[in-house]
């Protein structure tokens, strides 16, 4: 029972550091062009 007074915080602050980093991440537009890469690896734009 000690072990929850120390692992229950840890949690927690691991999970509001992990909604942090994904608010973050959509805030700077890493979740625009989802389809973008998928795309463009079709396309060979060098000519030889």
């Amino acid at each position: 029972m000690n072990a929850l007074i120390y692992l229950i915080p840890i949690a927690l602050l691991l999970g509001f550091t992990g909604l942090i980093a994904f608010i973050w991440a959509l805030k700077n537009g890493q979740f625009d062009d989802l389809d973008g890469a998928a795309h463009r690896i079709l396309f060979d734009d060098e000519n030889d």
